[in-house]
């Protein structure tokens, strides 16, 4: 049988009961004054009943009110009512004799009508959490995106243009429809909305094979994740929303509904109960007494087996219904729950918690995979960061070690001639102290013979030794600055010859053509060793590139004041040059033309890097395919940047998050 027609019966048991004794009691011999009393009980009680409904449905007004339009003023005033419920079922009905049996009852469903209300507020907290985090946020990101992808479309006449267009309209469209929708809870704005979704979606792909650069290709799938997300948001919105629906016409109206059935059920038996006394006014007491006895001894009888029997088949149910959700709250997800089959409402209950405990079973197993993915995907990208960033310190220290072995065979010439000179000085003065020894006698001749070859020899000594000790000097400055990132001054010329100078083992291994035109002057408070670093790659990448498979040419170095601040230093070769697809790609790491040849990709990436954020300053290509290739560098006489051990640089070339400035790139 239903609850609810086993709570009926009870009702009906009670119901009679009532009605028998109140028949027999008002027959007694104090009828009349009982039911004078009785009378006036029972209108004191209707005006509280009265009270009641209408402070219980002003609440529920304020409660409506409150969820369109939240304000302290009727949170203030839906307290202050509260209270008022409260103080007149604490007060004034639990004191009047014909309620007070019902005051538990009606504090129970008033307390689950205010529980709600509690309810509904954090429902509603929750709502205006997910509108700004998972609507408005993504929203917002990706009004910036379009934005990104407008600065980086060239013109108007553009292929993308339209797709773009249409997609920003629609998602203005898709905006003004979300929140229309979160104030209204209108469906046809939930659907419009949801159409203007799909055609972002739809204009994504359209858009990303129109793209014409990179970073309208990276704006393009961050869009479509943020779309993704931003639909997500929808959903759940609207889930929300519905969930705050439920508890409004399932807690709110619904208890307020039961709290005015039971004050109505209440108010219909207080006049029934004067109806009898009046019916019932002129009867006798005495034989009424002994009648009251006997039914009430066997009502009391059936009514209390009766209670206990339904009692027992509610309560051992939804004990078992309890126990099972304290399990799934604990985690314990494998304990069955009993009395799915029971076909009354404990029975959907039940049915109600066994899908629930599915749906956590799913959730946990969800929730596992995707902490594992997770973990996966980080220790990837670590591993790739590790990797890339290895990869640069390799690039550096190849370079410099490529200065050390041309430093070394240039330094051997100069010291191989002044070992062979002194060797042969030796043996000159060993057979001239023979000479003296012989006593022989010396002769004129053979004195200035020797002084001749001394002299000679010793100025052959000097002028290796010399030179020798020049190329030392200039490879351990260079070396000095390559090693050391120390911000000091010094001469753009004076560094651009030492610099020259470890490298021209390299020239003369190639039949390239070097002239240098840097004026004495120019002062730099930067880093030497960054600068070193910068022009040791672009020289070894002309050699390389530029003048393949022997091809001779010429390489000009040239430097000029650009105002008062900023110094323009020019690399110019006559060799291979570019095409345009290789000078998009030429400052992008690990772009190179000749990987099955050793190259990394990482010279003129580094370059760049130094020259755009270490040194402060701005870096252009001009190529043209077998015309050479002009690097124009713009950089401040003093450096904005930090050395290359500053924290800034540093973890930015290790985590792989450097942000590049705009680059300028032309040709023909």
């Amino acid at each position: 049988m239903p609850i609810r027609w086993r709570i009926l019966s009870i009702a009906a048991l009670n119901s009679a009961v009532v009605i028998v004794l109140a028949a027999l009691i008002w027959n007694g011999a104090n009828v009349l004054g009982s039911a004078r009393d009785d009378v006036r009980q029972v209108r004191k009680s209707d005006e509280i009943l009265a009270l009641l409904e209408s402070q219980t449905s002003r609440l529920q007004d304020l409660i409506h009110r409150y969820i369109n339009q939240p304000s302290p003023e009727l949170f203030a005033e839906i307290l202050h009512l509260r209270e008022a419920v409260l103080g007149t079922l604490t007060t004034r009905a639990s004191a009047d004799p014909m309620l007070s049996g019902s005051v538990d009852e009606l504090e129970h469903v008033t307390g689950r009508f205010l529980d709600g209300f509690g309810e509904l507020r954090t429902v509603q907290a929750t709502i205006t959490k997910t509108y700004e985090e998972q609507v408005l946020a993504p929203a917002k990101d990706m009004a910036g995106l379009y934005s990104i992808i407008e600065g980086a479309t060239g013109h108007r006449d553009a292929l993308i243009w339209p797709s773009l267009g249409k997609s920003r309209e629609a998602f203005t469209a898709m905006l003004v429809a979300i929140n229309a929708y979160h104030l209204s809870l209108e469906t046809a704005s939930a659907e419009e909305a949801r159409r203007n979704a799909d055609t972002i979606e739809k204009t994504i792909p359209v858009m990303s094979d129109l793209a014409e650069n990179d970073l309208q290709r990276m704006a393009l799938a961050r869009l479509k994740e943020r779309t993704v997300a931003l639909r997500q948001g929808m959903d759940k919105l609207s889930e929300e929303l519905a969930n705050r629906g439920d508890i409004l016409r399932n807690t709110i109206d619904a208890t307020q509904a039961e709290a005015i059935g039971a004050i109505d059920d209440l108010s219909s038996k207080m006049r029934e109960r004067e109806q009898k006394a009046q019916e019932t006014f002129d009867r006798t007491l005495a034989d009424i007494s002994r009648r009251v006895l006997s039914i009430a001894v066997i009502f009391l009888g059936i009514i209390l087996s009766a209670g206990v029997l339904i009692a027992l088949s509610i309560r051992l149910p939804l004990q078992q219904i309890m126990t099972a959700m304290r399990a799934i709250m604990l985690g314990d997800y494998d304990r069955e729950v009993l009395g799915t089959t029971a076909r009354d409402e404990v029975g959907a209950m039940a049915r109600a918690v066994e899908v629930f405990r599915q749906n956590a079973i799913a959730k946990r197993r969800t929730e596992d995979e995707l902490r594992s993915s997770k973990e996966k995907a980080e220790s990837a990208l670590l591993e790739l960061n590790a990797a890339q960033q290895n990869l640069i310190d390799a690039e550096r220290l190849a370079a410099l070690g490529g200065l050390v072995a041309g430093v070394a065979h240039e330094v051997n010439n100069p010291i191989g001639i002044s070992l062979t000179v002194a060797s042969s000085f030796a043996r000159r003065t060993e057979m001239f102290e023979a000479e003296l020894k012989s006593g022989g006698g010396l002769r004129r001749s053979q004195l200035e013979e020797f002084v001749r070859s001394s002299r000679d020899a010793a100025e052959q000594l000097v002028a290796n030794l010399h030179r020798a000790g020049e190329l030392i000097q200039s490879f351990k400055q260079v070396a000095v600055d390559r090693s050391h990132a120390d911000r000091r001054q010094f001469s753009l010329g004076e560094a651009t010859d030492q610099i020259i100078a470890s490298l021209r083992p390299v020239l003369k291994r190639a039949p390239i053509a070097l002239t240098l035109d840097v004026p004495e002057g120019l002062i730099i408070d930067g880093y030497p060793g960054s600068y070193g670093q910068i022009l040791t790659n672009l020289f070894l990448n002309a050699v390389n590139h530029a003048f393949v498979d022997g091809r001779s040419g010429t390489i000009s170095i040239s430097a000029r004041a650009r105002g008062h601040e900023d110094i323009e230093i020019n690399f110019v070769d006559d060799g291979a040059g570019m095409t345009p697809d290789v000078q998009r790609q030429a400052f992008d790491p690990f772009f190179t033309t000749r990987r099955n040849e050793g190259g990394t990709g990482l010279g003129l990436h580094i370059v760049y890097n130094l020259v755009t954020q270490q040194l402060g300053g701005r870096m252009m290509l001009e190529s043209r395919v077998g015309q050479g290739t002009t690097f124009r560098i713009i950089m401040p006489r003093v450096a904005k940047g930090i050395a290359e051990g500053g924290s800034d640089t540093s973890e930015n070339l290790a985590d792989g998050n450097t942000q590049w400035p705009n680059r300028t790139m032309s040709s023909t």
